[in-house]
């Protein structure tokens, strides 16, 4: 009985602390696209003319490599961004890589 209470404690610590960090990505993601540039991706991004990340996310239009190589070498009016999200006070707290924080802003735009 004390073995099977231990293992069901033991499991459902590992599904809070799975979700504690997606919950954890989502808002670093949240923040990056916020505060990029010092006036967020939105700026650009949430303007009809421009291509709209979320429903191209949505569609299927943009995956994630294609999304990465964007930021990372920049495309017609998009410039280089990786820099900029490196930068960001809630990556560099979380101890984020690229590879982290190119995941943390692109499920949060696929969960917008």
């Amino acid at each position: 009985m004390k073995k099977t209470l231990i293992t069901a404690a033991g499991i459902a610590l590992i599904a809070l602390s799975g979700q504690a960090m997606a919950d954890e990505q989502l808002e670093i993601g949240k923040k990056i696209y916020e505060r990029a540039f010092g006036r967020g991706c939105g700026t650009c991004h949430d303007i009809a003319s421009n291509p709209q990340l979320t429903a191209l996310i949505k569609a299927g239009q943009l995956d994630r490599a294609k999304f990465e190589s964007v930021l990372k070498e920049g495309k017609g009016g998009m410039p280089k961004a990786i820099a900029e999200i490196m930068k960001q006070p809630a990556v560099t707290k979380a101890g984020y890589g690229e590879d982290q924080a190119v995941d943390a802003l692109y499920k949060y735009l696929e969960s917008k």
